[in-house]
């Protein structure tokens, strides 16, 4: 690929940094599955510090974390209240249901990501022979396909109360949960704290290369290393990979919201471009927007017309597209967007 492409398709697509790869070549090992890789170890511990949970456990996808926390939480047959719009739901194929044996309870997402609390309250089943039982609740933050919305300390607070009065755990899909605390401005351990667990990626806007993180109590951390052991996701010296993660919490963390400035100026740039209709101003590092009914290019049609000024973009539905800021996004690629929408569009 070209090095000057701006690639604003996902955070996902981030490269480690020249800092990372030096971590990497030099990284401390041992055999994970044993728990003596040194470098695996310390950022686990990193991660259960700086979200205020006891433990935590390295694994190679948000998707497995996710699934490994609803498998830890629910035995088989029991249910899940999740967004319609939740990452669980719709972009994990169904592992919950195909490998977990656990049954998915969807309720609308509204627009600034939430489930609203009395739809969550009426869709906890009741005891009653017929039906599943509920056990856990998930909420997504910051809120993907909502438009990277970001849910607040308070609402966290709300449906983590809820949860305990009903006898339900509490999972958090915090795949961007960074992004959330720094567009909050707050402690990332107040904003989790109501939650019996939490998945983050290191993958995405923390731009390390590889693995997701889950934080939970000790008991629950141990379900979930015999679910990655179950799942293929034992790793051997995988240090090499951890001392990346590492740098992701000791450096990446603090300048997420650069990303958040980038995509604001993405977002008012883009206003001014013919042919788009933007969404609601970003909250985190996602910008989207539809075109308009003039527009007859198609979506793959302008994907291409758009690598002709090395710039690269997805669309996340029929006429609706997805920009992304990241590490590897700065400002000159920022206006370099702008202008090629503009010249594609015109």
């Amino acid at each position: 690929m070209n090095n000057e492409y701006v690639d604003l398709r996902s955070d996902t697509v981030t490269k480690p940094t020249p800092e990372m790869r030096e971590a990497m070549a030099e990284a401390e090992v041992g055999d994970d599955v044993y728990g003596d890789d040194p470098t695996v170890n310390k950022l686990q511990e990193k991660a259960a510090d700086m979200l205020g949970k006891e433990a935590a456990l390295f694994v190679p996808s948000g998707t497995m974390g996710n699934l490994l926390a609803i498998m830890a939480h629910c035995a088989r047959g029991e249910e899940v209240i999740c967004g319609d719009k939740s990452h669980i739901y719709v972009n994990e194929a169904g592992g919950m249901a195909v490998l977990g044996g656990v049954y998915p309870h969807p309720v609308a997402n509204q627009k600034d990501g939430t489930l609203r609390l009395e739809d969550i309250r009426a869709s906890i089943q009741p005891d009653d022979s017929h039906r599943t039982i509920t056990r856990l609740v998930c909420i997504e933050n910051t809120q993907n396909m909502c438009g990277g919305v970001v849910l607040s300390v308070d609402y966290t607070k709300q449906v983590g109360q809820l949860a305990k009065e009903n006898g339900l755990k509490f999972h958090i899909d915090g795949a961007r949960i960074f992004n959330a605390a720094a567009a909050l401005d707050v402690d990332i351990k107040e904003l989790v704290a109501p939650a019996d667990s939490v998945m983050f990626c290191l993958s995405k806007g923390l731009a390390a290369p590889i693995g997701s993180m889950l934080v939970g109590t000790k008991d629950f951390i141990a379900k979930a290393f015999r679910g990655r052991k179950m799942l293929g996701g034992g790793m051997r010296q995988v240090g090499v990979i951890a001392a990346a993660g590492l740098i992701s919490l000791e450096k990446m963390t603090g300048r997420l919201k650069q990303d958040h400035a980038r995509a604001r100026n993405l977002y008012e740039g883009l206003k001014q471009v013919s042919g788009l209709r933007l969404e609601a101003e970003p909250s985190s590092n996602m910008v989207y927007f539809t075109l308009a009914d003039r527009i007859t290019l198609s979506e793959n049609q302008i994907i291409d017309e758009m690598k002709k000024y090395d710039v690269m973009v997805d669309w996340s539905a029929p006429r609706q597209f997805r920009l992304v800021t990241h590490y590897w996004v700065d400002d000159a690629g920022v206006e370099k967007t702008i202008k090629a929408f503009a010249e594609v569009l015109k």
